[in-house]
């Protein structure tokens, strides 16, 4: 009879690649455990207008590759857009304000924006409408009804060149409205941030919900040039007083509770601009410092933030920004950052 026996070794070699694959296991689970400890999920909240979008701009601009070719290009579209309605609003505001064109062209430059089509994607902009939107920026009536200069328009020979590609001051400034949730990945030193951008607008809000849980820092922005303006979706109600009421109803939610919470208070440039002629004693009269005031004016409204909050161990960090200023964004986010690890040092494997 003829035994076959086992080859000599052959378990001892499976028991130590077995050995082998679980400690590759185990690495893989502890750098997986380091990389998501390291992971930031900061939401940016606010009503419309406020300046969210631009910020998640500036994040990009500062920490990724940017915007490339194809999303410039669709920037230049939005671009187009944005300048062609902001002279359908001024019409509308002018016919609601009394005014007439004083320029007896100016009706016929209006009625070639009226019919102005979007631009594709590789499109120049409309030589026709250079001519029509030069002619209505000369007007004085037009110049009456507008609160304040564009850079757009203040710059508009170089967006109607064949070969315009908006730069990234043009991006930041450029206005389309968010809608749906959007997502930006960037590294701050050691930390991996998910910063999340949703729609400001009152129909936008039911959709925040899906973002709220395991939220490390609550951003949220409130315009300060608010104070004296409307919403876009309700004519009635107040930017500022939204605002609050808007920051008040976050604070009480339960998945914040322990979210570091930070307040910026943008637009400061056109804030200080507008506070001579739009006293903010005429829309809140409680106010009692200096008409044009800026360090009383921006505390003010700080103060109106911070009483919002009842939680006595929780602290409100406020910070006063101008979105569109990248350097000013670059050093206030180094401090959100150190606020950041100080508030979850447990958390975080650094």
């Amino acid at each position: 009879m003829c035994l076959r026996l086992p080859k000599l070794g052959s378990s001892a070699f499976g028991r130590s690649e077995e050995a082998r694959k679980d400690a590759e296991i185990d690495k893989m689970i502890k750098r997986d455990k380091k990389l998501q400890a390291n992971n930031v999920k900061i939401l940016l909240l606010g009503a419309g207008e406020s300046g969210k979008s631009t910020i998640l701009k500036q994040m990009r601009l500062l920490y990724t590759d940017g915007f490339p070719l194809h999303e410039r290009k669709e920037v230049r579209q939005v671009i187009f857009s944005n300048m062609v309605v902001a002279f359908r609003i001024i019409a509308e505001e002018m016919r609601d304000l009394g005014l007439d064109y004083q320029n007896v062209e100016s009706t016929k430059f209006e009625a070639v924006l009226l019919v102005a089509e979007d631009i594709g994607i590789n499109d120049s902009f409309p030589l026709e409408c250079l001519s029509a939107m030069k002619g209505l920026w000369q007007d004085a009536s037009v110049q009456q009804t507008i609160k304040r200069g564009n850079d757009f328009y203040q710059n508009i020979d170089r967006l109607f060149s064949k070969d315009y590609l908006p730069s990234d001051q043009d991006v930041l400034r450029s206005r389309l409205r968010t809608t749906g949730i959007t997502e930006t990945l960037f590294e701050l030193g050691q930390l991996r941030y998910h910063m999340f951008d949703v729609g400001g607008q009152r129909s936008e809000r039911k959709k925040w919900v899906h973002c709220f849980e395991g939220v490390h820092c609550l951003l949220f922005v409130a315009s300060l040039s608010g104070y004296d303006e409307c919403l876009v979706e309700d004519k009635t109600a107040n930017q500022m007083q939204e605002a609050l009421m808007l920051f008040e109803s976050i604070l009480n939610l339960q998945w914040f509770k322990k979210s570091s919470i930070i307040l910026f208070l943008n637009k400061m440039d056109l804030f200080t601009a507008k506070l001579a002629e739009k006293p903010i004693r005429d829309y809140f009269p409680d106010y009692s410092g200096g008409t044009e005031d800026v360090m009383a004016a921006r505390e003010y409204f700080a103060k109106k933030f911070r009483r919002l909050n009842r939680s006595a161990d929780r602290e409100i960090y406020v910070h006063y920004t101008n979105a569109t200023d990248t350097n000013l964004l670059k050093i206030t986010m180094h401090s959100v950052q150190d606020t950041i690890i100080q508030k979850n040092l447990n958390t975080f494997i650094l």
